[in-house]
């Protein structure tokens, strides 16, 4: 009884040392982003957005809008292995359409994103560590969504599909969506385009706050959507900070890996 008590104690005292940590990373990294910009403050890709991708922005905003009252305002459905692969399949030709677009508008989207500004493994590293010091914000905020709807939230479709798929094929489908395809494509759409286009019209913390609103309002999950809004400014910043979307790219990725994880196979962290 008394060794149980002692642990309790150390692990509490170990989640609010890694929490105090997480909260000064990201403070740090705030501060070196602002002072960055004071130093230079035109700094940062040669060609600016402008009013046509303003245009598509908001095109695309409205889209997420329509899609989140469309889904608060109808009964949930279960989602099917066929659903996810449209949904994967669309993803990728819109992110393509946006690539050529801004191309075809003279932008350099390896220099504009940051594709090539940092190494690969530094990139990795650099989002596994940033991730390591958002996790105790994202779980403070999930703790506290916890105690006021209940503990019995419910999974996310994706997460009830994984459960119930029955075929191989169907989990590799929803793992190559959760961890590769959805990391990549949301990352693009959120931080480099819309995120870009916000910032270059109405300020880096108005741009923040509504970027992190519209990421947790689409994933339809009232539960999930205070600790996704804490999940997008993390990787906003993250962005922001280093300057190339690869940090923010695989710090959604690990967390989509975990979260499937965890969610798909609790038995395996309730066996203490």
């Amino acid at each position: 009884m008394l060794f149980a008590a002692l642990v309790s104690v150390l692990v509490a005292v170990f989640y609010v040392a890694w929490f105090l940590v997480g909260g000064y990373v990201y403070v740090a990294l705030i501060r070196q982003v602002s002072a960055r910009t004071v130093a230079s403050p035109d700094a940062g890709s040669a060609k600016s957005f402008g009013l046509p991708e303003a245009v598509v922005a908001f095109f695309l905003i409205s889209l997420m809008l329509v899609n989140v009252v469309a889904s608060v305002s109808t009964p949930s459905i279960g989602l099917s292995a066929r659903d996810l692969s449209v949904n994967l399949i669309l993803t990728m030709v819109v992110v393509l359409i946006l690539v050529g677009f801004l191309e075809l508008r003279g932008f350099d989207v390896d220099v504009s994103a940051g594709l090539s500004k940092l190494g690969v493994g530094r990139a990795i590293g650099s989002g596994a560590l940033l991730l390591c010091a958002a996790y105790p914000l994202i779980l403070a905020t999930d703790g506290i969504t916890r105690r006021f709807l209940g503990g019995d939230s419910s999974k996310q479709n994706i997460v009830e599909l994984f459960n119930g798929s029955h075929t191989i094929e169907q989990r590799v489908l929803i793992i190559v969506l959760a961890v590769a395809v959805a990391p990549m494509a949301e990352e693009f759409v959120f931080r480099f385009f819309i995120y870009g286009v916000l910032r270059r019209y109405i300020g880096r913390f108005a741009a923040l706050v509504f970027n992190a609103l519209l990421f947790g309002a689409v994933h339809a999950h009232i539960p999930s959507f205070a600790p996704l809004f804490v999940l997008g400014v993390c990787f906003t910043i993250a962005y922001e900070w280093s300057g190339s979307i690869l940090v923010s790219m695989t710090m959604h990725s690990l967390f989509n890996s975990l979260s499937l994880i965890f969610l798909a196979f609790p038995e395996l962290f309730q066996q203490q």
